[in-house]
């Protein structure tokens, strides 16, 4: 059986359990043996975009401990994945870890990825027609560059009408601590993307990002918003039918 270690993330723990717990047991349905370390942490991100580089180093040296054994360690993030795969290894140019380090990031995997290009998965959709959009994190996109993987999981599901935003590519506003130094800029950001959103006239925006979602979906939720909000794994079991929280409203 192959063996997965999970990396939750931060939102993951504090506001996305539910999403965890799905994503999970998307590996278990594959027959991946997940493996949920209790002291697991940050990823080392909000320090790193910050210029903390001497802590971030401290941060990641700790996972590369961690997560120790030959297993690929898998995020259902794609912000968090970009930096743990590939931030990693520039934070660490230079110094005697890099090898250590380097190697770690090769087994690092953002789940999506993770379901599409190594395990294959395309699924049996069992819901009702429904219209969609998504929204593309950004280090997802440029970093981690996972973005098709996830659209192709959604693709896989047969009564799913993908539709796409004419500006996906644009940022929401959130970018970590970007939303708090810079709260106008950032509202301005997220009502040009919530904008696009309800152009596509959708019954749901997904996205595989914990912070995106915050973002917009509190925005949204202010504007009384009519389209729904979801996570890229809680779509993805529900629509199969292995999610605890039933089917989609």
């Amino acid at each position: 059986m192959l063996k997965a270690y999970f990396f939750s993330t931060c939102l993951g723990g504090v506001s996305y359990s539910d999403t965890c717990v799905n994503a999970i047991k998307l590996l278990q349905k594959e027959g991946v043996e997940v493996i949920f370390k209790k002291d697991q942490t940050c990823c080392g991100q909000p320090s790193y975009n910050s210029g903390y580089y001497d802590e971030s180093r401290r941060v990641a040296l700790y996972n590369v401990d961690l997560f120790d054994e030959d297993y690929p360690v898998i995020l259902p993030s794609g912000s968090c994945a970009g930096m743990m795969k590939h931030d990693y290894l520039e934070l660490f140019e230079g110094h005697k870890e890099y090898k250590k380090v380097e190697d770690f990031c090769s087994r690092v995997f953002e789940l999506s990825e993770f379901l599409d290009k190594k395990l294959g998965v395309r699924y049996e959709d069992k819901g009702e027609p429904i219209k969609i959009t998504w929204h593309s994190n950004c280090h997802a996109l440029r970093v981690a560059k996972i973005i098709e993987s996830s659209k192709a999981l959604l693709r896989s599901l047969k009564n799913v009408d993908l539709i796409e935003l004419e500006r996906e590519e644009e940022c929401c506003g959130f970018g970590g601590t970007f939303s708090i130094k810079e709260p106008e800029i950032s509202r301005a950001m997220v009502n040009e993307k919530i904008a696009d959103i309800h152009s596509r006239n959708v019954d749901y925006l997904v996205a595989g990002d914990a912070g995106c979602l915050l973002n917009i979906s509190g925005a949204m939720e202010k504007m009384g918003s009519k389209v729904k909000t979801i996570h890229l794994y809680d779509f993805l079991a529900k629509r199969i039918g292995i999610s605890e929280k039933g089917d989609l409203k």
